[in-house]
């Protein structure tokens, strides 16, 4: 009797448990279909990609060196055993030493390279691809192989498959980068708030590269190599579950009638767009070429610690932070001065870049990579929604060519730095690297006045709407413009019930208003 009682309750109890969790469950989908709040969700998934992809760049800094050279000596020994078994497993001979040395600096740094050139290679399929099926299906193709290749890496014990591993990260990071950004600028179509949501992504990017070091590093000493490759591995397969619950890409009718965007081979030969990419390439050369090379240059010169190497670029993390938020603040006031701030950034990237080897002390180093950061920032969140408003306003507003025409000026960078900012350092060496990396930021920082005419061809929303109403082609069209309608009504105090529009208190109707204004000034032209 009382084993049925017990029993009786607990089928209650799991009733009880089922009907709040199915109850919590359509609060859930019913705050998905709000889309203000969706695409927050949409901007967070997409901001904590883009801070894997360069968390994985970046990891390996500290663990890559030490793992493989650990790896070259075994094989050197278990080699010098078997050719002469009765020698000593150190009379390996100084001229061996070096030359495994010069190998192993060559390794390392194609190693490091072979991310960015992939990711190179990949972007103008990546992006042609992006405008024809959406955004959502290439961001959850790119989480796939970033999940994959991270495991690969973390559990890979030679260098074929680290660098198979480390190739896949770039094929990856193709469609992830680019998708993310596009759909940022996707979602948010108003100049303000798009600078402020690039701006957040931008603040993610810059915390991945720079807290990716010593998080490695960190684990790497006390955990081993497999763990913090498993850390980001579980992070983004988190992030791709997170995707799938709230974006469903297989059921999204947005891109069953997307228009045809301009191919990227035209985007390439926009002046305007030309400039742009030209400049994110520039304005990352001093990062790119730093990074692999600052460290050796630290210790010998001014003899620094192994916690100084790894904590360099951390504190440039807030002057970044800074940067990308007062530029959003300054683009929402002055959105015609976007051009200005860029050259503004490149100059102060030139001027750091060009002190840098005048620091003797590891307190006087972190002022011009703050500055260098510091500048990078003002670029990049000027420029990247500069790219957005060059398509909505020269070709056709679909955004994923023109974002990988961004990724392939970063990663254009970032293949080059690893591999030439050595040889420049020691063929010439430490100094002249960061002189004409100055140089070419100062000189470059002109060509931004070319923008300076489109920076004030700032559409009115009004335009933007009545050419919407008066002729949406297809269901893309549609959707966009019941989706600005929908932004029109919280921002403006218009009902959310029904499909009527309410007028504010003084029984004035924005959209009549608007609409018999527009068709006044048409009639007044016509006559």
């Amino acid at each position: 009797m009382n084993e049925d009682v017990g029993s009786s309750g607990l089928a209650r109890s799991a009733a009880v448990k089922l009907s709040e969790m199915s109850a919590r469950t359509k609060q859930l989908g019913s705050a998905m279909q709000d889309p203000h709040r969706q695409r927050r969700i949409i901007l967070v998934i997409v901001c904590v990609a883009l801070l894997l992809d360069n968390m994985l760049y970046m990891v390996i800094v500290p663990i890559i060196p030490d793992y493989l050279a650990d790896l070259e000596n075994e094989q050197s020994e278990h080699v010098h055993l078997i050719l002469h078994p009765n020698a000593s497993a150190y009379g390996n001979g100084t001229g061996a030493g070096q030359a495994n040395g010069n190998n192993l600096d060559v390794q390392i740094g194609v190693l490091f390279a072979s991310k960015a050139i992939l990711q190179l290679l990949v972007n103008p399929l990546s992006g042609t691809f992006i405008d024809r099926v959406g955004y959502d299906v290439p961001l959850l193709i790119g989480l796939t192989v970033m999940f994959l290749s991270t495991c690969i890496f973390a559990f890979g014990e030679n260098y074929a498959t680290l660098f198979a591993a480390r190739s896949l990260q770039g094929l990856g990071s193709a469609f992830a980068d680019t998708s993310g950004l596009a759909m940022i600028a996707d979602k948010y179509t108003e100049e303000a708030e798009r600078s402020r949501a690039l701006g957040i992504a931008l603040a993610f990017i810059s915390f991945g590269s720079l807290v990716a070091p010593p998080f490695g590093g960190v684990l790497y000493e006390f955990a081993g190599k497999r763990v913090p490759f498993l850390v980001l591995a579980f992070v983004c397969l988190a992030d791709g579950f997170l995707f799938l619950t709230v974006i469903r890409p297989f059921s999204n009718r947005t891109r069953e009638n997307m228009p045809v965007g301009t191919p990227i081979y035209r985007l390439m030969i926009d002046p305007y767009i030309a400039v742009v990419a030209g400049a994110l390439t520039v304005c990352n050369i001093p990062l790119a070429f730093l990074e692999p090379t600052i460290a050796n240059w630290m210790e010998s010169t001014m003899h620094s610690k192994q916690w100084q190497m790894g904590l360099t670029w951390l504190p440039a993390f807030f002057p970044h932070v800074l940067g990308v938020y007062i530029t959003v603040k300054l683009a929402a006031r002055h959105p015609n001065l976007q051009w200005f701030y860029g050259a503004l950034g490149m100059v102060i990237i030139g001027a750091s870049s060009c002190t840098v080897p005048a620091c003797k002390t590891f307190g006087e180093l972190i002022a011009p990579l703050c500055g260098i950061c510091f500048g990078i920032a003002l670029v990049d969140t000027a420029l990247l929604p500069t790219l957005a408003f060059l398509v909505d306003v020269r070709h056709v507003s679909v955004y994923g060519s023109v974002y990988a025409i961004a990724d392939i000026s970063y990663s254009v960078a970032y293949a080059m730095g690893p591999v030439v900012a050595g040889q420049i350092v020691h063929n010439l060496g430490f100094v002249q690297l960061n002189l004409g990396m100055g140089l070419v930021n100062v000189l470059y920082a002109p060509a931004l006045l070319l923008l300076r005419s489109v920076c004030q061809m700032r559409p009115s929303y009004s335009e933007r709407d009545t050419l919407l109403e008066e002729a949406p082609q297809g269901l893309y069209d549609t959707i966009r413009m019941e989706e600005r309608r929908a932004k029109k009504k919280k921002k403006k105090g218009y009902s959310s019930a029904g499909n009527c529009l309410a007028v504010d208190e003084n029984g004035f109707d924005a959209f009549k208003a608007q609409r018999s204004q527009s068709e006044e000034s048409s009639g007044a032209e016509f006559t």
